[in-house]
């Protein structure tokens, strides 16, 4: 017997630099073609740490090291896919060039400002203060 349903667990990245913050552009639904923070799906036995290291070089090539915790967001609706709860980290680069890779089909530094973003993204930089 299967047990209950429980939200699933994901994890997004804050990369700033000086000309404005690491963002993708989604390759796939839901928002495909807009852009969000690097982040995913934690993997079971990942801390969410180790998870938001991952996601960041799986989709813009650069090694990063967390800096702290910017928040938990956890807004049933914030995710078309479902209930998916994210962990929001700030972090600073440590290596690594910038590439998209994984499910990002394009890398970029924007001013989120000036930028339309994906999920509630906006409102994890600005929890950032960056």
């Amino acid at each position: 017997m299967a047990g209950p349903e429980t939200p699933k667990l994901m994890v997004d990245v804050v990369i700033p630099s000086e000309e404005g913050i690491v963002l993708i552009r989604r390759g796939s639904d839901p928002f495909e073609g807009q852009w969000a923070l690097p982040g995913g799906f934690v993997e079971v036995g990942e801390t969410v740490e180790s998870a938001a290291v991952r996601e960041a070089a799986e989709e813009t090539g650069l090694a990063v090291e967390l800096a702290r915790l910017v928040g938990v967001y956890s807004d049933p609706e914030r995710d078309p896919r479902g209930h998916n709860v994210s962990v929001a980290f700030l972090a600073r680069v440590v290596g690594g060039d910038l590439v998209a890779a994984s499910d990002a089909a394009e890398v970029s530094v924007l001013d989120p400002q000036a930028t339309e973003l994906a999920f509630d993204h906006r409102s994890i930089i600005a929890d950032a203060k960056v």
